[in-house]
């Protein structure tokens, strides 16, 4: 038998294999999990509405099951993230408005995972209608790095990063529209993966046709995160594919490397640092790494265009019935999509369609991208965004994420993998990113850059 204390420092497969061969019961995965929670988590404030009771009486009735009738997650715990609908248990979007709103259905990503055997534990916290990269709200307040608690998780998925990062969890869902992936993988040392758009339905009724927005998975490592994706995108690729991954031979690969995006963002030089290094780790192990950007011009516009026309459809009409419910850069955010004509919109889209055609031209010449994903290391949880990054001017809470969301219309996969630490020993992720629909492809080259990297994966809180 393994030990109790041991359990949760054991990777999510890891931790299925054992439930599976019944060497471990779900009682006993979900208490020791439950347990590091209670006694960690108020120093992190990753968790929130957690169900000590239920879990318990779920992880009981997984047990009971047939064995015949057990999923790939059976039995293990997980947090959801607090913007994707849970039958039963609130779902608060990170805003007062919402601070006891239940769902009677669950979003189809929540229903995939529930059905492969996850016990639900609780929710992950967001920022408020997870709008910016730093988790913070008025429901929950502050999620704070377990690497430095004086410091940002990043968001929007900020919650369930954190919890990885603290053992909290084995595996955990998101949503990445500007990097809400992809950033707090990056400040918490763990893997973000953002699909391909459309891989993972999007369901929610404000959401589902979205072309910036897609739900993805987090997980302590690379093989971790193709499990939960196997579960949730499995139906759209199709049932024969085999998400079992094998390091992919780095010798030769064609590698696209756009330190600053082709002078488009200003680096902090401890981040650019690292991604330097992970450029010269893919050269050694025999890639061709050439200084390279897809065109992104034009990004800014549609996605900024979009996504504001996206706010204003979702929350205007909140906005209208309490105007002093929501905070200023949210207000305006709003107020900027009421103000957008429908030409503008159809602009935004034609824009993307350039995009996305350009893109898949691009990775005729190339098998992936390696770019930042965060534009400085984590900065102090007090503050509301980055005012500057290197001496230049961040004019919204947007700019200082360009890194990511540049990319994010040109509907490709990307990905944060660890990749290094700052010199004080603030986590930095790299980010990757392959042609539209090469999700796999992107999956196995990460591994094999996993491999090579070696980055540690240490218990910031202790007591694994």
């Amino acid at each position: 038998m393994t030990s109790l204390p041991e359990i949760v420092g054991l990777t999510a497969r890891r931790q299925a294999d054992l439930i599976r061969a019944e060497e471990l019961s779900a009682v006993e995965l979900v208490t020791a999990h439950l347990d590091r929670i209670e006694a960690l988590n108020p120093a992190v404030n990753a968790i929130v509405s957690l169900d000590r009771e239920g879990a318990l009486r779920r992880a009981a009735a997984a047990d009971a099951m047939p064995r015949d009738d057990r999923g790939p997650l059976h039995g293990l715990p997980i947090a959801i993230k607090d913007t994707a609908q849970t039958a039963g248990m609130r779902t608060t979007f990170g805003h007062p408005l919402f601070a006891d709103n239940v769902p009677d259905v669950n979003d189809l990503h929540v229903e995939r995972i529930l059905r492969a055997g996850a016990i639900l534990i609780g929710k992950t916290n967001v920022p408020e209608l997870a709008a910016g990269s730093h988790t913070v709200n008025r429901v929950f307040g502050s999620t704070r790095n377990p690497h430095d608690r004086s410091r940002s998780a990043g968001g929007s998925s900020g919650g369930a990063a954190a919890a990885l990062a603290s053992y909290f969890v084995p595996i955990a869902d998101g949503s990445d529209m500007g990097g809400s992936l992809r950033n707090p993988a990056s400040f918490c040392n763990v893997v973000g993966f953002r699909p391909t758009p459309g891989a993972v339905p999007n369901t929610w009724e404000k959401d589902a046709f979205n072309p910036l927005a897609t739900n993805g998975a987090l997980g302590r490592n690379v093989s971790d995160v193709a499990l939960l994706l196997s579960v949730i995108a499995q139906p759209s690729f199709g049932a024969a594919v085999d998400w079992t991954l094998a390091p992919r031979d780095l010798n030769g690969l064609r590698i696209a490397y756009a330190p600053d995006l082709g002078g488009r963002v200003p680096v902090a030089p401890e981040v650019a640092d690292v991604i330097a290094d992970t450029a010269a780790v893919l050269e050694r192990a025999g890639c061709d790494v050439r200084l390279d950007c897809p065109d992104v011009d034009g990004s800014d516009s549609a996605f900024r265009t979009l996504r504001a026309a996206g706010f204003d459809a979702a929350w205007h009409a909140h906005l209208q019935a309490d105007p002093h419910a929501f905070v200023d850069f949210l207000a305006d955010n709003i107020a900027q999509g009421a103000a957008l004509s429908s030409r503008d919109v159809m602009r935004a889209y034609a824009e993307i369609t350039r995009l996305t055609q350009s893109a898949t031209r691009f990775f005729d010449d190339y098998d992936a991208i390696l770019a930042p994903v965060s534009t400085i290391a984590p900065f102090p949880v007090e503050w509301n965004w980055p005012k500057s990054v290197s001496s230049t001017v961040m004019h919204d809470y947007l700019d200082w994420m360009r890194a990511s969301w540049l990319f994010t219309p040109l509907g490709i996969p990307g990905m944060s993998l660890p990749a290094g630490f700052t010199p004080t020993g603030l986590p930095v992720g790299a980010q990757l990113l392959a042609a539209p629909g090469h999700d796999l492809e992107l999956l196995g080259i990460a591994q094999s850059l996993e491999h090579v990297l070696a980055i540690p994966g240490s218990d910031p809180l202790g007591g694994v």
